[in-house]
């Protein structure tokens, strides 16, 4: 059998197909002015005998083409188990939102906090700053890294540190010490986010920003636990939401 998972988010429309329990195939594209054709453009010629919805677009999914959804928080706790079957806690850093999730040892969800109020400390958060220093997002990593020392950013609001970060340049701190306090300020957010709900053990990270080298080293140097990253941290929800169609076939 051929069970599929799509995963709507708002940055990135990720399906992903499993058959007999393995990964099979996946694929993302970024999410239009219309996810739901972009959705459509996803699965065309693909392959599958159900499909479950989860993100943020989900319900344009069950309207339009009558399949089940579930919440991300369920997709990304089934999703974390396929790729670490001990996982008991997740930090998702997507592009509008942070999720940290802890699971029991039958791994479902016991506990879970959300950031969604803003895109601080988001993937949204991270392309208006490197932007705003002339970097691209890979260029934004790279850069962090190499920096000599952190500059301190004070506010968490994209519009407010932007104007901060264009400040710090106009008086001549470098870009690379600039682009350190930025990840370190999302890292220690994020982090607080973590440790509400778990507070031990190793982490799963997952969501476009665990593309993030210097998110990923940061975490671990703030948290003092080990990190697993995995092949393509940005499938989780679909993936878990491809197991779940299983079920519902």
């Amino acid at each position: 059998m051929k069970s599929a998972g799509i995963d709507i988010g708002s940055r990135t429309v990720k399906l992903a197909v499993l058959e007999n329990g393995k990964l099979a195939w996946s694929a993302k594209r970024v999410t239009s002015y219309n996810p739901l054709e972009t959705a459509r453009e996803l699965m065309d010629g693909v392959a599958f005998d159900a499909i479950t919805a989860t993100g943020y677009g989900r319900h344009l999914m069950k309207g339009h083409l009558d399949c089940p959804v579930i919440s991300e928080i369920t997709a990304f706790a089934r999703g974390a188990r396929f790729f670490a079957a001990d996982c008991g806690a997740i930090l998702d850093i997507g592009g509008q939102d942070t999720k940290a999730i802890a699971l029991d040892r039958e791994g479902a969800m016991s506990k879970f906090e959300m950031n969604d109020k803003c895109a601080a400390g988001t993937g949204r958060f991270l392309e208006v700053m490197a932007t705003a220093l002339g970097f691209t997002l890979e260029e934004f990593s790279q850069a962090a890294l190499a920096a000599g020392k952190a500059v301190k950013i004070n506010s968490m609001c994209t519009v407010f540190a932007e104007s901060e970060v264009v400040s710090l340049t106009s008086q001549g701190a470098l870009r690379e010490d600039v682009a350190m306090g930025i990840h370190k300020a999302i890292v220690s957010r994020s982090a607080s986010l973590l440790r509400r709900v778990s507070p031990q053990g190793p982490v799963f990270f997952a969501g476009g920003v665990a593309l993030n080298a210097c998110v990923r080293k940061l975490l671990e140097a703030e948290t003092g636990r080990p990190v697993f990253v995995p092949p393509d941290p940005q499938i989780v929800g679909a993936v878990g939401a491809a197991l779940i169609s299983h079920f519902f076939r």
